[in-house]
């Protein structure tokens, strides 16, 4: 296949579009709001013994008086949780599933040449799951966190096969060009459907529930896209039976290849910490704002979207920009200088109270968050060797991403069960960011292969 192919890379990029709104809408946005807002409703009635037919403008005025940083408990299976603890424990099950998954099939995927199959299943899944989410109910929470669970697989695991298509469609030399395009237009894509639904819900007053439809309808429909240009089978891999089996010894074979290697594992350890980092922020931003943030009168759902806003745009803008500084410095360097940064935007949200201050520290999360995600992506595809075999080593990449996740987020849950208060989850959260610092000057800057003893 030819490389570089502007028909083929704009149907890449076009799938940042399609699945972004996941990211924005169901992890960071409108779910953890409309979660936080049934949970609190659920405390509510219980503590007050009100029935069912209580009207929900009454609801929303008892909720509203909810004092900052109230304990609000969720029944699991019989198990007490807080509501936030509850969110973080399931999606870090659903990153060790990811994690546990996502190597197996890409052996399977690069033995026989079906990424663009994979893509699509866990597209769908990860699609029609958020659809579900309409239905979710905390009389029923355990089936509502079902839907949860699977459209975190079904989004993580996609990405693992669309990674892995970049070093086969574009040269070395614009990996991060195209990396940061990918992430720029799923800002904006996004942004566009979370603005939608934002008149949707406070214009129109519609129901919440049906934002979760259209992420999973928008999510399908643009994927289609990328579908119809993406090639199939680039290598013309004939699979044999036992496709299972064959597919776990590719990757056993990929594996050996992959320890030889001394730059690239050096950088994957260092990204195992800054990421692990980066994602446990993502995921746990909007429900620490709307717990700590002193939000004035009923205006947090509405401050905290706007906020969010503010991070994509100033995401799509930080992606660009650090796309132009590693051009100038070095993918490296340029990963160092935000990885400091983030550290610092760590200590500043412990002291963080009011809104303007949380728009501050929004926009430095903004600036920095595109742009450490679009370059650690395109870094890890320049320092891959010569392969077939991409979907086997994205996979170490995503499994090294997830497993950092779990570790984030469960210590993010357990920080805040230990210590009562979510600000020291944050803070904590600096620690992976100064190990992840460390390796990154650690990295060399050629590659040096190792030889293995038998």
């Amino acid at each position: 296949m030819e490389k570089g192919n502007k028909k083929i890379i704009r149907g890449w990029v076009f799938y940042d579009w399609a699945n972004s709104v996941y990211n924005l809408v169901i992890s960071s946005a409108v779910f953890p709001l409309f979660y936080d807002f049934k949970t609190k409703a659920a405390y509510i009635k219980a503590e007050n013994h009100l029935s069912d037919n209580v009207s929900s403008e009454t609801i929303q005025t008892l909720v509203k008086e909810i004092p900052e940083g109230t304990y609000i408990p969720v029944n699991f299976f019989g198990w007490e949780f807080s509501s936030s603890v509850l969110y973080s424990f399931v999606l870090s099950l659903s990153f060790l599933v990811v994690s546990f998954l996502s190597p197996l099939l890409s052996g399977v995927a690069d033995y026989s040449g079906s990424k663009k199959k994979f893509l699509r299943f866990f597209c769908y899944l990860g699609a029609f799951s958020c659809m579900s989410l309409y239905f979710f109910d905390t009389d029923h929470i355990e089936l509502g966190f079902l839907s949860v669970f699977l459209a975190s697989i079904g989004f993580w695991n996609s990405l693992v096969f669309y990674n892995a298509f970049l070093p086969e469609i574009a040269e070395v030399k614009d990996h991060d060009k195209i990396s940061s395009r990918g992430f720029t237009m799923g800002y904006f894509g996004s942004m566009l459907l979370l603005i939608l639904c934002l008149i949707w819900m406070k214009v129109f007053n519609y129901p919440t529930a049906w934002c979760f439809v259209f992420v999973g309808v928008w999510w399908i429909g643009f994927s289609q896209i990328t579908y119809r240009v993406l090639p199939n089978n680039v290598y013309n891999k004939k699979p044999e039976k036992g496709i299972l089996w064959r597919g776990f010894k590719e990757l056993k074979l990929v594996f050996k290849d992959f320890r030889k290697t001394k730059r690239l594992k050096k950088y994957l350890y260092a990204f195992f910490f800054f990421n692990t980092g980066v994602q446990t922020v993502m995921l746990m931003a909007t429900i620490f704002a709307n717990k700590e943030i002193a939000w004035p009168d009923d205006s947090g759902t509405t401050g905290l979207i706007i906020a969010i806003l503010l991070i994509q745009i100033l995401g799509a803008t930080g992606a660009f920009i650090m796309s132009k500084v590693s051009a100038k410095i070095g993918n490296i360097k340029t990963l160092i200088i935000s990885v400091s940064i983030w550290i610092l935007i760590c200590l500043a949200a412990f002291i963080v109270e009011t809104p303007v201050e949380f728009y501050i520290l929004a926009s430095s999360v903004g600036l920095v968050m595109g742009g450490v995600q679009a370059i650690a992506r395109s870094t890890y595809s320049k320092f891959l060797p010569e392969t077939t075999d991409h979907a086997s080593y994205f996979s170490f990449y995503d499994a090294t991403e997830k497993i950092g996740i779990v570790l984030g987020t469960l210590f993010f849950g357990m920080v805040e069960m230990l210590t009562g208060s979510i600000r020291y989850s944050v803070i904590s959260v600096a620690l992976f960011f100064i190990i992840g610092l460390i390796m990154l000057f650690l990295v060399p800057k050629n590659e040096v292969e190792i030889e293995l003893k038998d």
